[in-house]
C-alpha cells in the first residue's frame, strides 16, 4: 500500500500546485514543460544513468512510451484549456471519470470480471466523483455564456485521453516494465514529453508569445520531482497490487479526488458543499467495494 499511497499523495500535490502558480502568476505551461525536462534529469538520478540509447529504441516498449508522452503533453494542456472555455468543475469530471476506460479495457483484454459489488462500487465511484466535484451556477461565475459548439469537444477528448493514459500505462506494466527497465521506460515516456513540450515552446519564444522567466523554471522543478516519484509510484503499485487492474485503477483515481479534495479544503480554504462532502463519503464506499466486493 505504500506505492498507493504514494501515488495519490504525490498526485494530488501536482493539481494542488497548479492552484499556487496560479496565485504566483506563473505560466502554466512554461512550467509544464520545464517539469518534463526535470523529470527526466531526475529519473537518469534515480536509474544512476541516461538509460536512453540505440538499443532502448529497439525495445517493444519503447514506442509506448512515446506515445505516454504525446498524451503527458496533450491531457495537461487540455486539462487548462478546458477549465478556461468551459469551467473548472466540468474539466475536473471529465479528467477522474476517466476511470470507466481502463476498467473496461481491463476487462476486454485481460478476462478480469466486474461484477457484483464490484460493479456497484464503479457506478458509485463514477457518481461520487461528479458530487464532488459539483459547482453550483454562482461558483462557475458565469463561464458557460460565452461557450462555442465546439469548445464542447473538450471534455469529450479529455476524458478519452485520460482513460486511455491510465490504460496505457496498465497495458504497458502487464506486458513489458519489469524490475530492470522500469526506469528506462519512465524516463522515456518523460522524454517524448519533454522534447515535444521545448519544441513547441521554443517556437512561441520566437514568436514572442512567451516569455522566459526564472519563477516559470523554478516552479517546473518543484512540480516535476513529485511528478516523476508519482507515476513511479503508480507503475509499481500496478504491479505489486492485490487487486485486478479493474479494481486498482479506480481506487487509485479515486484516492487522488478524496485526497486533494480535502487538502485543499483544509490548506486553501476551498468551499465542500453538502453535495461535495456527499461525493467524499459515497467516494470511500466506492473503494472499498471496489477493493474487497469480491469478498463481500
Amino acid at each position: 500500500m505504500f506505492y498507493l499511497a504514494g501515488s495519490i499523495i504525490l498526485t494530488s500535490y501536482l493539481t494542488l500546485a497548479f492552484k499556487v502558480c496560479e496565485k504566483y502568476k506563473v505560466n502554466i505551461f512554461q512550467a509544464i514543460v520545464f517539469n518534463y525536462i526535470t523529470c527526466v534529469i531526475t529519473g537518469s538520478f534515480v536509474n544512476g544513468s541516461f538509460p536512453v540509447n540505440a538499443s532502448t529504441m529497439d525495445t517493444p516498449w519503447f514506442k509506448w512510451a512515446c506515445v505516454m508522452g504525446v498524451l503527458f503533453v496533450s491531457i495537461f494542456n487540455i486539462v487548462g484549456i478546458t477549465a478556461q472555455k468551459i469551467g473548472v468543475a466540468v474539466a475536473s469530471v471529465a479528467n477522474k471519470l476517466s476511470l470507466i476506460i481502463p476498467v473496461v479495457l481491463s476487462v476486454y483484454l485481460y478476462g478480469e470480471s466486474v461484477a457484483g459489488w464490484k460493479l456497484a462500487g464503479v457506478i458509485l465511484a463514477l457518481a461520487a466523483v461528479v458530487l464532488t466535484c459539483y459547482q453550483s451556477k454562482q461558483q462557475e461565475s458565469g463561464l458557460e455564456a460565452g461557450i462555442k459548439k465546439w469548445e464542447y469537444v473538450l471534455p469529450v477528448v479529455l476524458f478519452i485521453g485520460s482513460g486511455l493514459l491510465d490504460a496505457l500505462i496498465n497495458h504497458v506494466q502487464k506486458l513489458y516494465v519489469t524490475e530492470e527497465n522500469k526506469n528506462a521506460y519512465l524516463i522515456s515516456g518523460f522524454l517524448s514529453a519533454a522534447v515535444i513540450g521545448s519544441l513547441l515552446l521554443l517556437i512561441q519564444y520566437a514568436r514572442g508569445k512567451q516569455i522566459f522567466a526564472f519563477k516559470h523554471l523554478l516552479a517546473g522543478i518543484i512540480i516535476g520531482i513529485p511528478n516523476y516519484f508519482s507515476i513511479w509510484c503508480l507503475v509499481r503499485f500496478l504491479k505489486q497490487s492485490p487487486w485486478q487492474s479493474s479494481a486498482s485503477i479506480p481506487v487509485n483515481n479515486m484516492g487522488i479526488v478524496l485526497f486533494s479534495s480535502v487538502v485543499a479544503w483544509l490548506v486553501f480554504k476551498e468551499k465542500l458543499s453538502k453535495i461535495n462532502w456527499l461525493g467524499i463519503a459515497l467516494s470511500l464506499v466506492a473503494i472499498y467495494l471496489i477493493a474487497f466486493g469480491d469478498t463481500l
